[in-house]
């Protein structure tokens, strides 16, 4: 069986995958609950007003409760797609993007991705100088030191790339679910699983006004169900988990892309504050407003990085170990 048609499910298996044809999101909803719900089952992981959610011990405890949800949900997933013959064990590791590991396939898809990021990139590593971090590693040792690094750029997205693309969207493809809905029906909910931080804002917020909270998970909603997208549609044309799981930590690393406003760098604007505080507000008559060509260059990368990565998004993207046939 070839890895194109490993979850081909013959005529003898269509009437047992019936069900599932018709409830093909229904294993994702489960799998989010179970992501989800321990967070607040216990005082160590349940929001509180005393009790941020960087805390390193809340960090620890949640990093701990998500491993295991994906634990869990990925043997689920296993044992559906290795039942009944639908598929060998390496078949189903493959199509859960675990083997072969695609490293190929990452460093296309990390470049088609920081083709798109070309702005924030030249904003990041230019403009605000952070290329001085990159090469004293600071970024790289950070992950050891700091809780919340851990978090945002390793634990956050593999598990969420485990659970919401790995063992969820072979479920979708075993349902015989067509590309376009498996694209665009898996994000829906793996952005809806991070509206529970509305009620996590309220809690430690709790004198800000509802519309404030609301406007602030809808905003997340949008632009984690954006990248959900683009994340289902890496995973099922490379067939990688390691793909997805760099991708997305890459795209915390350098969050949403500024669409407006003047490029200014950050490390000046603290320079000129610390320079005020020291010699009592006459650093501010020295500083030199930044030119507007940054803010030029910017926007031209922008829009071109867009455009390049539209152009290059089947050719960075193509892969013998894709899991379905999708033309580009």
């Amino acid at each position: 069986m070839t890895a194109r048609s490993m979850l081909h499910i013959d005529t003898r298996l269509a009437k047992r995958t019936a069900l599932l044809t018709r409830n093909a999101s229904r294993p994702q909803v489960i799998y989010t609950l179970i992501y989800v719900v321990p967070f607040y089952l216990s005082s160590t992981t349940r929001p509180s007003r005393t009790l941020s959610r960087d805390a390193p011990s809340v960090i620890r405890a949640r990093i701990t409760s998500v491993s295991l949800t994906c634990v869990v949900c990925s043997l689920i997933t296993f044992v559906i797609l290795t039942s009944q013959g639908r598929a060998t064990n390496g078949e189903a590791l493959h199509a859960m993007g675990y083997w072969p590991l695609g490293l190929a396939e990452t460093g296309r898809s990390l470049l088609l991705t920081a083709i798109l990021f070309s702005g924030p990139l030249y904003e990041t590593l230019l403009v605000d100088g952070a290329w001085r971090q990159w090469l004293s590693l600071y970024p790289v040792t950070s992950l050891f030191s700091e809780w919340t690094c851990w978090r945002n750029l390793v634990a956050g997205p593999f598990t969420e790339e485990v659970l919401f693309r790995s063992a969820s969207v072979p479920l979708m493809l075993l349902a015989q679910t067509s590309v376009a809905r498996t694209i665009f029906l898996s994000p829906v909910i793996f952005g809806l699983a991070h509206f529970h931080h509305f009620y996590e804002f309220r809690v430690t917020h709790p004198h800000e006004p509802v519309v404030t909270g609301l406007l602030r998970s809808l905003l997340q909603l949008s632009y984690t169900s954006l990248f959900g997208a683009y994340a289902t549609f890496l995973f099922l044309r490379t067939g990688s988990l390691l793909a997805i799981f760099i991708v997305h930590a890459f795209c915390n690393i350098m969050g949403l892309p500024r669409l407006w406003g003047r490029v200014e760098p950050w490390h000046d604007m603290d320079d000129a504050e610390s320079n005020e505080d020291r010699d009592g507000g006459r650093a501010s008559a020295k500083r030199v407003r930044p030119s507007v060509l940054w803010s030029v260059v910017y926007y031209i990368l922008l829009v071109a990085g867009a455009v390049e990565w539209w152009r290059n998004l089947g050719v960075l993207t193509a892969s013998t170990n894709a899991l379905v046939d999708m033309k580009i």
